[in-house]
């Protein structure tokens, strides 16, 4: 299975993602592109799928306002969506996508969503991680 490693470490190479952290054993990537608010995006081989998150913030307490908030913002999102981690309590980003037929552009387009979803959608996570 490290060929599917492999074969995404080099797409996001390809795409000057800077890697900061990588596990071939693991089959697990840490890709930052600050000037795109890509921090810490954890990248995980997980035959049979390519599992992608990123931390976005942490709510202090149950709060039904953003939960409903980001639900609805789920709909917009071209690819990934928000998800509770399994604290419930921290807000990440994630998208899966299928290993055995990956390719560089729907990787690409996947983490595009994620740099578009975190500029246009910037303040309103600011004034979510406040509550």
């Amino acid at each position: 299975m490290n060929d599917h490693f492999e074969k995404v470490k080099s797409f996001l190479l390809d795409l000057e993602y800077n890697i900061s952290y990588q596990d071939a054993t693991e089959e697990v990537l840490v890709v930052e592109d600050e000037t795109e608010g890509i921090r810490n995006l954890f990248v995980a081989c997980a035959s049979p799928i390519l599992i992608m998150e990123q931390f976005l913030f942490e709510l202090k307490e149950d709060n039904q306002e953003v939960f409903k908030n980001l639900l609805i913002k789920n709909r917009d999102i071209v690819h990934g969506a928000f998800a509770l981690d399994e604290t419930g309590s921290r807000v990440i980003f994630r998208d899966t996508l299928q290993l055995e037929n990956l390719d560089q552009n729907e990787l690409e387009g996947s983490i595009n969503s994620l740099s578009l979803l975190l500029s246009e959608y910037s303040d309103e996570l600011i004034k979510f991680s406040k509550y």
